[in-house]
């Protein structure tokens, strides 16, 4: 699988990273688990993403490769007072906790990032919660550190020059970060993950609204987009969809979900078919800029 520097950091990810929140929050199991993250390493990816708000995703991910740490990037995020009844979210010491926890349930002595998950901008300039990061840094909690959201407060964590990576929406349906935090952010030398990178796929409804909530913003701007390349196979318009998200300059590692091993196999195929002709990417921003609303911001 191709490999991409990641920002100014020195580590070399996949261009395809596992991300987390299905196998919590779809209850996946440690056999599932287990099995899907295994066949992903043997395929070639070096990055798993995760996050503390995530049910029991990093105890899975901890008890499925721990064995196997030296074969892969872990990264986390923190800030969502998961099992902290007592303290409030973005509390310092909770984040402190939240990432001293994480570090424990995945199984190691440290993991290469935290990031701060969809922190505001107001308590990113109060400064707190990113000193939090910094410290664990130095305690050798982690490696790096990155801020994980979207919109304004996406290009003032990469203003302050204080973050190594950004976790950003980039994808057909969410283009906004094109043209504001990832050039940014690249300029910088960060690490750039693209979240969500094909738009949670929604044209696989065959045109009715999926049944998930969260996917409803995606769907209702896909079908106002109206792309002629999703007109065909549902699986044709991963791929694009895929490419055009690896496409994007400043992109490293785009994360991708699942709890069907199957699934991550055949994205990681999908991968392997290379850039999209430079053609069909400017032709999917073309439409973007003809159809996007002034609404249509990065979604968390």
């Amino acid at each position: 699988m191709e490999r991409r520097a990641f920002g100014s950091t020195g580590m070399q990810v996949s261009v395809l990273g596992f991300g987390g929140s299905e196998i919590g929050f779809e209850a996946a199991g440690q056999e599932t688990t287990t099995r899907l993250l295994n066949a992903a390493l043997d395929a070639g990816l070096n990055v798993i993403d995760t996050a503390e708000c995530y049910i029991d995703s990093e105890t899975l991910i901890g008890n499925a490769v721990a064995h196997r740490r030296d074969e892969f990037f872990l990264f986390t995020k923190c800030g969502h007072n998961s099992g902290f009844e007592s303290e409030a979210d973005w509390d310092p010491a909770m984040l402190r906790k939240s990432i001293e926890r994480s570090v424990r349930e995945l199984k190691t002595d440290r993991v290469d990032l935290v990031q701060l998950h969809s922190c505001s901008e107001e308590l990113l300039r109060e400064g707190e919660v990113i000193d939090v990061l910094v410290r664990a840094r130095e305690a050798g909690l982690t490696r790096f550190i990155g801020y994980s959201g979207d919109g304004a407060a996406a290009e003032y964590a990469v203003s302050t020059g204080l973050f190594d990576a950004l976790q950003t929406s980039c994808n057909i349906a969410d283009q906004e970060a094109i043209a504001g935090a990832i050039p940014a952010a690249l300029a910088r030398g960060m690490g750039v993950i693209a979240k969500r990178p094909i738009a949670n796929a929604v044209w696989r409804h065959g045109g009715a609204r999926p049944p998930n909530a969260y996917h409803h913003d995606y769907h209702e701007r896909i079908v106002a987009l109206d792309y002629p390349f999703l007109a065909g196979d549902a699986n044709d318009g991963v791929a694009t969809a895929l490419r055009f998200t690896l496409m994007v300059p400043g992109v490293d590692v785009a994360i991708v979900g699942t709890t069907n091993p199957a699934r991550w196999a055949a994205n990681a195929e999908l991968a392997r078919r290379g850039p999209l002709p430079a053609a069909e990417f400017e032709a999917i921003r073309k439409r973007w800029h003809e159809i996007a609303r002034p609404d249509w911001v990065g979604l968390t």
